[in-house]
């Protein structure tokens, strides 16, 4: 119920009361299943996380990686106004264990020394959940205004570098691609701290 509120309707409307409602529940019966609003929303979000769907452990590294990247990325356009609190919410919630296990296996498997694991799967899990919230929140999105248009608001001596990048600028945006980059990028950056060379400059 908390779920689909949150979808029709916006996070705001998630209360206690809304969802007892929603339910058939008095205010205070809910309170059996959960303490409070912030127990509520997490609830909320361990049921968006259990969306995501894990890997395969037989799969190579590189592609449980991606499972769990493409996978959370799609379930952020699934809920896209549910999807954000997961970057509110304290990340050693049961639902969010279950994902980072299976980050961290692979993580592992790249050969990554035990001490930059949780470092790497951080920046990993920043990176999919900052630019899926992006997408969907529309902070990537154009609105009612170009790039073009949004710059010529200001000065352009306030913009001095966005002239040398030109047209560029103006260029509509492949999100699919520029994802996979990005994720192609962390990649390597895990097949370089898991081989030899990388355990060589550690030393």
């Amino acid at each position: 119920m908390a779920l689909r509120l949150a979808e029709e309707r916006g996070l705001g409307a998630v209360s206690m009361r809304a969802v007892a409602s929603g339910v058939g529940l008095t205010p205070m019966a809910l309170y059996r299943y959960f303490r409070d609003k912030d127990d509520l929303l997490d609830g909320l979000v361990g049921r968006v996380l259990g969306r995501i769907p894990l890997p395969d452990p037989v799969l190579d590294w590189r592609e449980r990686i991606l499972v769990c990247a493409r996978g959370a990325r799609a379930v952020a356009h699934r809920y896209p106004r549910t999807f954000p609190l997961l970057l509110s919410r304290p990340a050693v919630l049961p639902g969010a264990v279950r994902v980072v296990d299976p980050l961290y296996a692979a993580l592992l498997d790249a050969g990554v020394p035990k001490e930059r694991v949780a470092g790497l799967e951080r920046m990993i899990s920043t990176f999919v959940l900052g630019f899926a919230v992006s997408e969907v929140n529309g902070r990537f999105g154009e609105g009612s205004l170009g790039t073009r248009e949004r710059r010529e608001q200001l000065d352009p001596e306030e913009l001095p570098e966005h002239p040398r990048l030109g047209n560029v600028l103006d260029l509509p945006v492949d999100w699919d691609a520029e994802f996979e980059e990005g994720m192609a990028g962390l990649l390597e950056m895990v097949e370089k701290a898991g081989s030899p060379d990388g355990a060589d400059e550690r030393a």
